[in-house]
């Protein structure tokens, strides 16, 4: 039996991390009398799993599904995961040429300090954050961006955004490449519990004015479509809403 500093130690995770797997269900130490966390042998197993499966890029809550369900089929999983990396590598891609092109400028003489480096490395940014921002300033006044900015800053220590708007854009095109289907059908009330378990991180920490704002927001797209992109169309956002009402209808509501 190890107490948390020892499990730390023999995983290199932080104690603060391993605190936010307990509360996320992932891993579920005892407790000593002195209420001291105290994990055996198989605690220490599931965290290395958790580690391993982590370094492939798998987000928490597959995780979660696939350590309590470990007869559960693996290759649907990997295939989504392998379209994650695939995503994020063209980012990657498109960051390498930026730097390789910075790089050429140094060669050849040019002056290139930590300011202008940072703004160049911005602007490769800079449109799809100005369409986002013009798209925002005209739906949410600015106290309401401030909350959504207080309310996000409490996301996990360990949340990666690129990542997670990478698994956006995954599903938003598998969803998209199965249309039209049936929003009454059993593929659509799998893509329901795939989106709603993607929201997971979001709901974890938006406010009920949060989750309302981001429906209006889709609810009015036909104002902004185009200008932005959110990682999946107008169509899908549409099935998505039929698909889960038909949910609802079944007493199978998705928690939206």
């Amino acid at each position: 039996m190890l107490d948390i500093a020892e499990i730390a130690r023999a995983t290199g995770l932080s104690s603060r991390a391993l605190r936010f797997y307990e509360a996320r269900g992932l891993i579920r130490p005892l407790r000593s009398e002195g209420g001291r966390r105290i994990f055996g042998a198989g605690e220490l197993e599931r965290l290395h799993a958790i580690v391993a499966l982590k370094r492939a890029g798998f987000t928490l809550a597959t995780i979660g599904r696939m350590l309590d369900r470990p007869s559960a089929a693996l290759g649907p999983m990997i295939a989504a995961q392998a379209k994650v990396v695939q995503a994020e590598r063209a980012t990657l891609a498109e960051t390498a040429a930026l730097l390789r092109s910075i790089q050429s400028r140094i060669d050849a003489g040019e002056r290139i300090d930590v300011a202008t480096l940072c703004s160049l490395i911005r602007k490769g940014n800079a449109m799809t954050t100005t369409q986002w921002k013009s798209v925002v300033d005209r739906h949410f006044t600015e106290e309401e961006q401030a909350h959504w900015a207080e309310r996000m800053d409490r996301l996990a220590p360990d949340f990666d955004q690129n990542a997670y708007q990478a698994q956006w854009a995954d599903l938003g095109q598998r969803i998209a490449a199965a249309l039209p289907m049936d929003p009454d059908s059993e593929a659509a009330r799998g893509f329901v519990r795939e989106w709603q378990a993607l929201l997971a991180p979001f709901y974890a920490v938006a406010s009920p004015e949060m989750r309302a704002g981001a429906v209006r927001l889709h609810q009015n797209r036909a104002e902004w479509d185009g200008q932005a992109d959110p990682g999946f169309s107008s169509e899908v956002w549409q099935f998505i809403q039929a698909a889960g009402a038909a949910m609802k209808a079944r007493s199978e509501a998705p928690g939206a």
